[in-house]
């Protein structure tokens, strides 16, 4: 599978990639998704969805199709500057660091060495939408979105209504469609107005839509994009809540190793080798949903991009977040914990996600051992290290070895900038020897590591690297290399509402 689709309203009709609904168009061209981000938040019943797709195919209309709980209204859908996204992927993402062992014979600061940054017209729909049980509950537009919400008796009949209404649709999207008709979901449609939209390069640049609804049910229909789909996908999510780190209720969950030193080859392929390490942890944990990230929405140590404000939480969904009855009380947005979870799954997949909350927990922070612990707050990252030992002379009889730090002062404190692994779901897969990859054993995964790492263009003879940390390194914000764009959040679907007597 070449390309991913990340979030829970896309499936291209001839393309398969991934998530929880999906594209129809009003032709026979092919079109696709693959930077596609969605950010979800929660507090008690309210959840905001938060979605930016980079839509590729030909000018002509096409609607992204998502189930959704109520009928949503205008005032609960608006649309969004796109600056905010790549933040949120940057915050989230699985980082690489670089400490340097700084001159054992200068005595260490007692604060610890610092090692740098680390109003429209609607379109008339079919008028005979009632003879096949498909029911207009709720039409306006946003921007240049044409939203229709509709409920339906029938999967047949709505998958028969969007085919008359000159949508191309995936053929095996009735039989998907039927589990959330009978739950009763209703089908948010925003159809674009290609008049409206400003096409680059033959890419459509679409404003980022949001919605909010309440439902006591928390959850993400995956199920539904397999329609399209001809292989395994990535689902990342990344989820905002007052206080709360999320999980999944009905899959395994597990932590993904973290605070490993690596060898200085990673450096140029961490993506691929963040890929392999995800996917070993599978191959030992089959069906999990990994936990990448669970820290306060805004701040981070270190930090790979810019953190985010209330500002942007606010865009996000914060503004309206506390408007659910059992939460109508304001809170500070310093009170947002946001959780990434990370599933890859294929068409043998059977339910959908059920998020549950979970207890806090710590782990990826340099003082701290390697994997994640149980606490009373969330500070949890994937988070690796490349070490450089002193090189330098030993001019004093008690060298006090293992403080590690910033760069030496010719390389530049940029030397020091994390580095996000992104475009997860395009890294190449099969090309690391994940035990050569790392300085040390790891248990979590069953590995014992190499003693040369072949990822280096230097091959073997690469020296131990000393685990031992006697120094606290803290980190600053500075952005990292890369493109926060690529790769992708996913996601969300709006919760879908369970038969009664289901659970």
């Amino acid at each position: 599978m070449k390309r991913i689709l990340f979030l829970c309203a896309l499936v291209a009709p001839r393309v398969a990639d991934a998530f929880c609904g999906f594209y129809v168009a009003t032709g026979d061209a092919p079109m696709y998704s693959d930077a596609t981000q969605v950010v979800l938040m929660r507090n008690g019943t309210r959840t905001v969805l938060a979605m930016q797709n980079a839509y590729k195919g030909p000018p002509e209309a096409f609607a992204i199709v998502i189930p959704v709980p109520v009928v949503l209204h205008e005032a609960d859908v608006k649309t969004l500057p796109a600056e905010v996204f790549p933040k949120v992927e940057a915050m989230s993402a699985p980082r690489l660091v670089e400490y340097w062992e700084q001159d054992p014979c200068v005595p260490a600061p007692m604060m610890g060495m610092a090692s740098g940054t680390g109003a429209t017209t609607v379109t008339k729909l079919d008028p005979k939408s009632a003879d096949l049980g498909v029911k207009i509950e709720a039409k306006f537009a946003v921007g240049e979105y044409q939203i229709v919400i509709l409920s339906a008796s029938d999967s047949t009949g709505l998958d028969t209504w969007l085919r008359k209404s000159g949508y191309t649709i995936p053929d095996a999207a009735a039989p998907l469609l039927r589990p959330y008709v009978e739950a009763g979901s209703k089908f948010f449609v925003a159809k674009v107005d290609p008049k409206k939209v400003r096409f680059e390069n033959g890419q459509a640049i679409l404003s980022p839509l949001r919605f909010h609804y309440d439902d006591e049910h928390f959850a993400l229909p995956i199920r539904l994009g397999l329609a399209s789909s001809a292989g395994t996908q990535d689902l990342i999510v990344n989820i905002f809540a007052p206080h709360q780190r999320y999980e999944v209720a009905n899959y395994p969950n597990v932590t993904i190793p973290t605070n490993l030193d690596v060898r200085d080859g990673v450096r140029e392929r961490f993506a691929s080798f963040y890929a392999a390490l995800f996917d070993r942890t599978l191959e030992l944990h089959p069906r999990a949903v990994v936990t990448e990230y669970a820290w306060q929405a805004t701040t981070c140590d270190p930090c790979p991009g810019p953190t985010l404000d209330p500002r942007d939480l606010a865009t996000l969904g914060a503004d309206v977040l506390a408007g659910s009855r059992e939460h109508p009380q304001p809170y500070d947005a310093y009170d947002l914990v946001l959780t990434r979870l990370h599933a890859r799954y294929g068409k043998d997949v059977k339910d959908d996600l059920v998020f549950a909350q979970a207890r806090p927990i710590v782990g990826g922070r340099e003082y701290e051992a390697s994997g994640a612990r149980a606490d009373s707050y969330n500070n949890f990252q994937a988070r690796y290290a490349i070490r450089h030992p002193w090189t330098g002379p030993i001019t004093c009889e008690h060298p006090q070895r293992g403080m590690w730090g910033g760069p030496p002062r010719e390389l530049g404190i940029a030397a020091a900038a994390p580095k996000p692994a992104l475009g997860l779901a395009f890294a190449p897969r099969g090309q690391i020897v994940l035990a050569s990859a790392f300085a040390q054993n790891v248990p979590e995964i069953d590995l014992r590591a190499g003693a040369s790492d072949p990822t280096t263009p230097h091959g073997a003879g690469v020296a131990p690297i000393s685990t031992e940390r006697k120094t606290r390194t803290g980190c600053g914000c500075v952005a990292g290399d890369g493109d926060v764009f690529g790769f992708g959040v996913v996601l969300v679907w709006l919760g879908y509402r369970r038969r009664r007597g289901t659970g």
